[in-house]
């Protein structure tokens, strides 16, 4: 493993007054790179970042530019640790293995190949609802898990004895972001006798969930992570970091997921895609810190980067409560005093907006993105027009017909990492069970906690036995329904989806709702608090008012609504106190977090390469590592084709492997011809590992609209007047030679951190995706894997070039080469419009010209010259 680097500028470190350490300050630093004292909070961890790292003269030009002075020009960031979940960590994981074969069969040592940074692997995302409403739930789901992911799970236990600085969190402890946050951040790191900021990346958009410890860290595609692991740090734009200041106090009634709903469409609508949010003002300290982590978890749902909370008393005091030492309090307390990071003074923002807490009531988001908030009274119309919008024929009604709740899901790291919200549904379910109330009997149930600190609460708070009455018992610890993890339906709703077209919805307490996201035979979704999602299973159709009608009757016949089942704030503030204490959480993860019987007994290779199985339908060799670039400097892209045309908002939900795998697909054919069961097939996150798979899953989405196809939605695609699958009709322009590219509109790209959105596309034979605008991780993934991100300018769009499929473009690409901004040209039928390449800087251009970033590292590795190290 490399040496970690020293600090470039040791001139700057001084002592940590109460403590035996020292730190590079800030203010030592000012009169040499300019003020930094007014600088938001985030951008202080970048510039100690620079600092440590950088000769003062590279550095003095970075932190200029996040300053906004000077000329134009990137800044570079090296995490401290990174945070990889399975879905996305095993397709990175194989990669390096595969680079660790090439760099043997050139003679050199595939130990070479290791990590520089702490490396923590969670296998949180392979778990699946497949029990849902028994007790034996919990149990029959972790045996399906392990029976399901053997394979998988070998290879992950390879990677935890073969590669160094690199820790594996096994099935059943939980949820990357909330074990993070609850064990994981040190907030402050100490590196030989240095105090040093906690900062990360996560191959997950909600990575950012930490942000409200005031620790920066974000979500980044695998390929990203892959470079961070290896030491090269990222580069990015100076950000533009947005102030949000609240004031006011929360209304009775409300939740800390009712306010996160607020602030995602209010900041979706403002315009943060790609910045950094800072939350500050008197407001902030009226939120528990498991609030701000709501906030922050759902960043990616809004656009941005990051949120960045400041740290103050509430994040010492969720500290203390999570079982963290008092030394390590206090040494967390004195440095962010000391740089400038603790919750006083006022930083200047490029632009600050004011959010009153007062506004916000009760509401879902839905029908099909996080940004569509509506009040309780308004989600019976907002389904009506998703119907209208799918042109689905009837109307929702109370009973099972169109609207029926065939989902309700207690789930995901956003919200049943806060205490109150859970005390507050278990409460809420109490009360439903002594009014004699059940959920209807067509709704799928289920609990999935993302830490087992949730189950230990709710124990000793006596409301365990009230929420498995209705049906929410725990079907395990893990990444469930918000990521498609939701499971077979139960069997009469099943039977009539299919037969009588039946339009159903999920309700959920999740981050995501993208259409096809949850269950492909769902038409819609809706994000809610854990509370509202009991009281959507109790009303059982969301073309009921769940604040004005009844949620169902009592024995006797007597209307119940959801006013007489809310618990009082008193009582749930009560039972937070007493039931959700540091002896809680201690014990909790006392019990251990690095091992289960289950993972002890499982049997893996060992030795520094891996032993593929040439018939394995999980693991498999990459290739993405020896491919060729898909283009020649200075010359054209001639004979290309457009396979798609593709409206605002697409998101790696539509383009990436995901959901489960349906038997007609392309990946479900060529599964059941290898011999998979259809019951066997699972989804495209367990065989994330496998390209054969992945490939054929590209655009698999039963809602995508392809313009080309005349109104017609799934995975379709057309040549001349033949339709097929996405994958079958790039295969038969692969046999001709033609090369490819997607067309798209604004935001393409949004959603999760997937990097298969962007391998898949490469694989597909895609050279570009031409779109009026990426957002941030899906641009970098499409750099990574080589493929050009090109925008139109001057106002112009896909619609200008009037391609329906059939015509021939032609690419043109400066004579000196691609360059950070440069303007290149797309030609068809006379037309000629001019596009602008999204790569910016000379590392990204570099990268297109390799071909990704894996052919990259790849030679440099072979050559016995690893990237530089990094801190």
């Amino acid at each position: 493993m490399k040496k970690m680097v020293d600090c470039a500028n040791p001139r700057y470190l001084r002592p940590l007054a109460g403590t035996n350490l020292t730190y590079l300050s800030l203010t030592a630093a000012e009169p040499d790179v300019g003020p930094l004292s007014a600088l938001p909070r985030s951008l202080k961890v970048l510039a100690e970042d620079i600092l440590w790292r950088l000769p003062l003269s590279q550095a003095r030009a970075e932190i200029a530019a996040l300053r906004g002075e000077g000329p134009a020009q990137g800044i570079s960031f090296a995490p401290g640790r990174a945070l990889l979940q399975d879905f996305l960590g095993v397709a990175l994981m194989t990669d390096l293995a595969s680079i660790r074969d090439a760099i043997a069969a050139e003679g050199g040592d595939p130990r070479s190949l290791d990590p520089v940074i702490p490396v923590d692997f969670v296998v949180d995302h392979s778990l699946a609802v497949q029990f849902s409403g028994t007790a034996a739930a919990l149990s029959l789901n972790r045996q399906t898990e392990m029976d399901r992911n053997r394979e998988r799970f070998a290879f992950i236990k390879w990677c935890q004895t073969a590669f160094d600085n690199f820790r594996v969190i096994p099935p059943g402890r939980g949820i990357m972001h909330q074990v993070n946050l609850e064990w994981l951040s040190p907030v402050v790191r100490v590196c030989a006798g240095v105090a040093r900021p906690d900062t990360m990346i996560g191959t997950d958009s909600h990575t950012t969930m930490v942000n409200a410890l005031g620790v920066l860290g974000w979500g980044v595609g695998g390929i990203e992570a892959e470079a961070a692991m290896l030491g090269l740090p990222l580069e990015l734009s100076p950000p533009r970091v947005v102030g949000v200041r609240l004031i006011g106090d929360m209304r009775p009634g409300t939740t800390s997921t009712d306010l996160v709903l607020h602030v995602t469409q209010m900041l979706r609508s403002l315009g943060v895609v790609g910045s950094f949010v800072e939350f500050h003002g008197e407001g902030v300290t009226q939120l528990p810190l498991a609030d701000r982590a709501t906030i922050a978890n759902m960043s990616p749902e809004y656009g941005a980067t990051c949120t960045f909370f400041p740290i103050d008393e509430a994040t010492i005091d969720y500290l203390r409560m999570t079982g963290r030492e008092e030394p390590h309090l206090a040494r967390i307390e004195a440095y962010a005093k000391a740089q400038g990071l603790w919750a006083n003074g006022q930083p200047v923002y490029s632009s600050d907006y004011v959010f009153d807490l007062s506004t916000v009531e009760p509401c879902m988001a839905g029908p099909e993105r996080p940004e569509q908030r509506v009040t309780l009274a308004q989600v019976p119309a907002s389904f009506d027009k998703r119907m209208l919008k799918l042109d689905i024929a009837g109307t929702a009604g109370p009973d099972s017909g169109h609207g029926a709740v065939a989902i309700a899901a207690i789930t995901s790291c956003t919200n049943t990492a806060n205490p109150a919200l859970m005390i507050t549904a278990g409460l809420l379910a109490r009360n439903a069970v002594r009014q004699g109330l059940t959920p209807a009997p067509w709704v799928k149930t289920s609990l999935a906690p993302g830490s087992r600190v949730v189950t230990d609460y709710l124990d000793s708070a006596g409301l365990t036995p009230f929420l498995d009455a209705l049906g929410f018992q725990t079907v395990g610890y893990g990444c469930t329904t918000c990521n498609g993890n939701s499971g077979p339906l139960l069997p009469e709703m099943a039977r009539r989806i299919d037969g009588e077209g039946l339009a159903t919805v999920a309700v959920l307490s999740g981050n995501r709702n993208f259409e096809g996201r949850i269950h492909p035979a769902i038409k819609a979704a809706y994000l809610a608090s854990p509370p509202l999602v009991i009281a959507a299973a109790l009303a059982g159709n969301v073309s009921i008012n769940l604040a004005e009608s009844p949620l169902g009757h009592s024995p006797q016949g007597v209307p119940v609504y959801l006013r007489d089942l809310w618990p009082d704030p008193a009582e749930v503030a009560a039972l937070v106190d007493g039931h959700v204490t540091a002896t809680t959480f201690r014990h909790s993860y006392d019990t251990g977090m690095e091992t289960t019987d289950a993972w002890e007994s499982l049997t893996a290779p060992d030795g520094d390469r891996f032993p593929w199985d040439p018939g394995s339908l999980f693991i498999q060799p990459s290739a993405f590592a020896m491919l060729p670039p898909a283009f020649e400097a200075g010359a054209k892209l001639d004979g290309l084709r457009a396979l798609l045309s593709l409206k605002d908002g697409i998101t790696t939900d539509h383009i990436s492997p995901n959901a489960a795998i349906r038997p007609d697909s392309p990946a479900g054919r060529w599964l059941t011809e290898r011999g998979t069961s259809v019951q066997k097939l699972g989804n495209y996150g367990l065989r994330r590992g496998i390209p054969e798979v992945c490939a054929r899953g590209m655009f698999d989405n039963p809602l995508l609209e392809n313009e080309f196809m005349g109104g017609q939605r799934g995975n379709f695609a057309r040549l001349g007047s033949d339709v097929a699958s996405v994958w079958d009709v790039a295969q038969r322009h692969a046999e001709s030679g033609t090369g490819l590219v997607i067309m798209a509109g604004r935001n393409y790209g949004a959603g999760s951190s997937r990097d298969w959105a962007a391998k898949g596309l490469r694989l597909l034979g895609v050279v570009a995706v031409l779109a009026e605008s990426f957002e941030r991780i899906h641009r970098s993934n499409l750099i990574g894997m080589g493929v050009l991100p090109l925008t139109f300018v001057d106002g112009t769009s896909r619609r200008d070039l009037g391609v329906s499929g059939d015509e021939v473009l032609t690419i043109d690409i400066p004579r000196g080469g691609l360059s950070p901004g440069a303007l290149l040209a797309v030609e068809t039928g006379g037309l000629r419009f001019p596009l602008r390449l999204q790569a910016h800087s000379p590392t990204e251009v570099a990268l297109l010209n390799e071909g990704g970033l894996l052919p990259m590292i790849r030679k440099q590795f072979v050559k016995n010259a690893g990237p530089n190290t990094v801190a």
